[in-house]
């Protein structure tokens, strides 16, 4: 069952926010990796390499979990835990620029690489926990 973004958590999904994601490596063992995030106002996305350990651990078990903290104030975070139920190259490199002008204030994004493009990993959160946003 899905579980809805808050308005304080969508506010914190759009600001240049520190994100982890956490999946699950073939042994079933933790592999965690900081990215930038960003949402659809339902679900949580987050842009990454083809061919990531990330994404390879996604495309074989999509569970994943998901910390965003304020950079700015740590007691303004969230907590998801969902399931990747897409993961496309459609509007990835767009979404990259967007997220590179956030994050770094780059026009264009320096480091895309043809030969490993980019995707969108789709998550729906199935459990959110928040601390300190408006909501």
């Amino acid at each position: 069952m899905a579980a809805k973004i808050s308005p304080g958590f969508k506010k914190l999904l759009e600001e240049p926010s520190f994100c982890e994601i956490a999946t699950l490596m073939p042994d079933g063992s933790p592999h965690i990796a900081e990215v930038w995030v960003d949402t659809d106002g339902e679900h949580v996305l987050i842009n990454t390499n083809q061919h990531s350990q990330k994404v390879r651990n996604a495309q074989r078990d999509p569970r994943v979990a998901v910390n965003v903290i304020d950079p700015r104030n740590q007691w303004r975070l969230a907590n998801v835990r969902g399931r990747v139920i897409d993961i496309t190259t459609a509007g990835a490199n767009e979404e990259i620029d967007r997220l590179g002008k956030r994050y770094r204030g780059w026009d264009e994004y320096p480091y895309k690489d043809p030969n490993n493009p980019r995707v969108t990993m789709k998550i729906l959160p199935e459990k959110i926990r928040e601390v300190g946003l408006d909501s």
